[in-house]
């Protein structure tokens, strides 16, 4: 990377971008990441639910990724991005799965991710609200205190530990803009020593248990707390 560029350079966009599509983009991805939930069953195997992932991706005519589609089940959920899922895992009736997808719909692109419980696992389901509860933490820090790409990640990195998890440094945040970002800026967010301008970059959280083969995942937009009304 240039270490001559500067805020404006990470931060630029192309012409197709609009703010409005992109936040349209995002209520697609969050949509669809529900509905491929509500769609995952115990017993099915992880390539199966893959599939259909792209099932419901393609009737939404999101027929183009700019990352691959993940659905991630129990013991592959501690992988990382782009490590090969072990093939053949099948969802128990006590399990966890998560969920990553970077749609492209027309000239916009959305990335998304979170993770889902099937039964009641303690261990599991706090591993999961903890995956959302530090991405609002720090998004909650980077709104009100203006910090920087670098400085929300060592906070992750802090936060996860204090809670009894290891944060996956392998995914810590990018661009996201009309397709395709990458030409702009394809690094991560954890190097940027600025603060990240709303609706431009992605804040990603993967966390995983220090002993127990399982983790999980939160992935959204840095945006203000109007845009997360669950919160209310």
């Amino acid at each position: 990377m240039n270490v001559m560029m500067k805020q404006p350079d990470y931060e630029a966009v192309g012409p197709a971008f609009e703010f409005a599509k992109m936040l349209e983009q995002r209520d697609r991805t969050r949509e669809v990441i529900s509905a491929i939930a509500a769609a995952v069953r115990p017993g099915m195997v992880e390539e199966d639910a893959v599939e259909m992932a792209k099932g419901l991706l393609a009737e939404r005519k999101m027929l183009r990724g700019w990352h691959d589609v993940y659905v991630r089940f129990g013991s592959n959920t501690t992988k990382t991005f782009g490590e090969a899922s072990d093939p053949g895992v099948v969802l128990g009736e006590t399990d966890i799965f998560l969920i990553d997808i970077g749609p492209v719909f027309e000239k916009w692109e959305g990335d998304g991710g979170d993770t889902f419980l099937i039964g009641a696992d303690a261990d599991m389901a706090r591993c999961a609200a903890d995956a959302r509860a530090i991405f609002h933490a720090g998004r909650h820090l980077w709104l009100n205190e203006g910090l920087s790409g670098k400085a929300l990640y060592e906070f992750a990195v802090d936060e996860a530990a204090k809670r009894g998890w290891a944060l996956n440094m392998d995914l810590s945040g990018h661009r996201i803009s009309d397709f395709p970002h990458s030409v702009i800026y394809d690094g991560p967010m954890a190097d940027m020593d600025f603060a990240p301008t709303a609706g431009l970059w992605v804040l990603e959280i993967h966390i995983r248990h220090p002993s127990k083969p399982f983790g999980a995942f939160f992935e959204d937009m840095l945006l203000d707390d109007s845009y997360f009304p669950y919160l209310d």
